[in-house]
């Protein structure tokens, strides 16, 4: 069992940085890829990005590319979503998750999932 929690969410202003955490529960974090998604209101929840399980390998959505960074701290339990650049588009509750599946952008092969964090971006 895995537990995540995610942190960092809040107001920015179109343009600027935020810095979300996850972190986990138990003793098994570097068995796991660990992804973020997000869904915005009234619409379906998207794939972000995945790191693998060593965190050597990372893989994200096209509308994100080159603005935002995941990375973990597997002796800490910790993955994280740098995000810059930020659009009055990504404003949506961002969840961590985890996949016992190396980097799928699969919501469905996600094992677990945090509560999720808001981003609101201004503009």
């Amino acid at each position: 069992q895995v537990q995540l929690v995610e942190s960092g969410g809040g107001l920015v202003q179109a343009g600027g940085s935020l810095r979300l955490s996850c972190a986990a529960s138990g003793h098994t974090f570097s068995s796991y890829a660990m992804g973020w998604f997000r869904q915005a209101p009234g619409k379906e929840r998207e794939f972000v990005g995945i790191i693998s399980r060593s965190g050597g390998s990372t893989y994200y959505a096209n509308s994100v590319k080159g603005r935002f960074t995941i990375s973990r701290d597997n002796a800490k339990n910790t993955v994280y979503l740098q995000m810059n650049s930020l659009k009055p588009e990504d404003t949506a509750v961002y969840y961590c998750a985890a996949s016992s599946v190396v980097l799928t952008t699969r919501a469905t092969a996600m094992d677990y999932w945090g509560k999720g964090t808001l981003v609101t971006v201004s503009s």
